[in-house]
């Protein structure tokens, strides 16, 4: 009977957000329409619908419907956070948004503007914010009163077990009901009791503790390595009995890396990574990268032109500068640049490493005298970078990501954490060109990559561009 009530209320929450958006695209249609001059709203309700409109509608919907699954709006939500659910609703609400934006490019729905598209985003955002928001406050003032519980059995009774149960008695509107703890009589067991917990049963009574009580759900905190087999033992029981199993992901005390399951041939597995691999947000990122670099090398043709003449004229030597760098996962690619310095820079630079002014393996010179007249503007300018443009449509590069540095560099890292750096695609600019380039320390560099990886967003892309081009202007930091 729960499940049939279950499936109801699921499908009734579904067909609620296919309402919202029907009503979300209406009120942007009215907005629109009556921010024209000459159209009156009444004219434009009495002009007759076609029943292909009605089709493409319908498609829209289905596509919306589809996005919102996808996005995770339809799982239970009791353990999430108000943060990470608005960030599912925004991702869905905008990848249905460009579902829109898509139908209308494909049917030629004229009506379907930029304008409109705004709109839509906006109010089916809010829209679907605030039922949800609404929607969890009065399931927590239920389950306050006792009702759409979840009762709770921990197995394990370890710093991390009544760690996990304090958290979830912290919010009591997620409506958990404990029921107790499972384990044997062990030497941290005394100040388990201090503790003034229940402990349920032990491990041999846990199969009749099972038959006989109502249990949802059973969090497992036994420590991986001396309890694999009582776990996996746990795990089948549970199973049999159709029980939801919970455990922490991070079985290996792992500081930032972050976890998500994945399925292979029908098996499950548990993968866990320190950077955004994949989702929406980095195709998006991709994406720009591939539109911004293929405009920007249109629109600068007449300059590469310009400064490739000059380099040629001025000094000996090829136009570009090609070298060997560090990308993705170390992955070894050709890094393209205007030359700024004198054909044998790199056989001249043994003889300089008593004038390095930067701490850490890399090599800065602020006067080098390998540099070009020509060069030094180039290289002030930061139009020696502009190349760069063409690594970015290849895929070896990004605008936003850690500088890739040459081989050289990397064989003189001497910690693993600074490794982490290069679990991103590399960039032409990043934090540490907007916060002075080569005027800060090696290790400020490699912290602040970090700080970027693990705060990532395609908001702080946005920053970090816009701060680039004054960094640029000023030449804060160029070397």
């Amino acid at each position: 009977m729960n499940e049939v009530k279950r499936r109801f209320l699921l499908n009734a929450l579904k067909m609620f957000d296919l309402g919202l958006i029907v009503v979300s695209f209406g009120l942007a249609t009215v907005l629109l329409v009556h921010s024209y001059k000459g159209v009156s709203l009444g004219g434009f309700l009495a002009m007759r619908v076609k029943l292909s409109n009605c089709v493409i509608f319908a498609i829209a919907l289905v596509l919306c419907n589809g996005v919102f699954s996808l996005c995770g709006l339809y799982q239970s939500r009791r353990l999430s956070t108000r943060l990470a659910e608005t960030k599912d609703i925004l991702r869905a609400t905008t990848l249905a948004t460009l579902c829109m934006a898509l139908i209308a490019a494909v049917f030629s729905v004229i009506m379907i503007t930029p304008r409109f598209l705004v709109l839509f985003w906006i109010i089916s955002s809010m829209s679907v914010l605030a039922s949800r928001f609404l929607l969890q406050y009065w399931l927590g003032q239920v389950r306050r009163h006792g009702r759409n519980l979840r009762y709770l059995l921990v197995l394990g009774t370890n710093s991390r077990a009544i760690k996990f149960v304090r958290k979830i008695e912290s919010v009591p509107e997620r409506g958990y009901e404990l029921l107790g703890f499972v384990d044997e009589n062990w030497a941290g067991l005394e100040d388990f009791k201090a503790t003034n917990y229940k402990l349920a049963c032990d491990f041999a009574g846990l199969s009749e503790f099972l038959r006989r009580n109502v249990v949802d759900e059973v969090a497992i905190y036994l420590p991986l390595r001396s309890f694999y087999e009582h776990a996996a033992q746990v795990a089948a029981l549970c199973e049999q009995h159709g029980i939801v199993m919970r455990f922490a992901s991070d079985i290996f005390g792992l500081k930032t890396a972050r976890s998500r399951t994945e399925e292979f041939e029908g098996d499950h597995h548990i993968a866990a990574y320190t950077a955004v691999r994949d989702g929406w947000p980095m195709l998006i990122k991709r994406v720009l990268d591939v539109a911004i670099s293929s405009i920007l090398i249109v629109l600068l043709a007449p300059l590469f032109a310009v400064v490739a003449l000059l380099i040629k004229f001025s000094s000996d030597g090829p136009i570009f500068f090609n070298q060997e760098r560090l990308g993705l996962n170390k992955r070894r690619f050709l890094i393209h640049k205007f030359r700024t310095m004198v054909p044998n820079a790199e056989e001249m630079m043994a003889a300089l490493e008593d004038q390095n002014e930067v701490s850490g393996p890399v090599f800065k010179i602020k006067n080098d005298p390998r540099v070009t007249p020509i060069g030094k503007f180039v290289r002030r300018t930061s139009i020696d970078e502009l190349p760069q443009l063409f690594n970015i449509l290849k895929g070896d590069m990004s605008f936003v990501g850690p500088r890739p540095l040459p081989a050289r560099d990397y064989a003189g890292f001497n910690e693993d954490w600074q490794r982490r750096r290069f679990s991103v695609r590399p960039g032409i600019t990043c934090l540490w060109q907007v916060n002075g380039r080569s005027a800060i320390p090696f290790e400020q560099w490699m912290r602040l990559d970090l700080q970027y990886m693990d705060e990532w967003s395609l908001w702080l892309d946005l920053k970090i561009l816009a701060r680039t081009i004054p960094a640029v202007l000023k030449g804060s930091g160029a070397a």
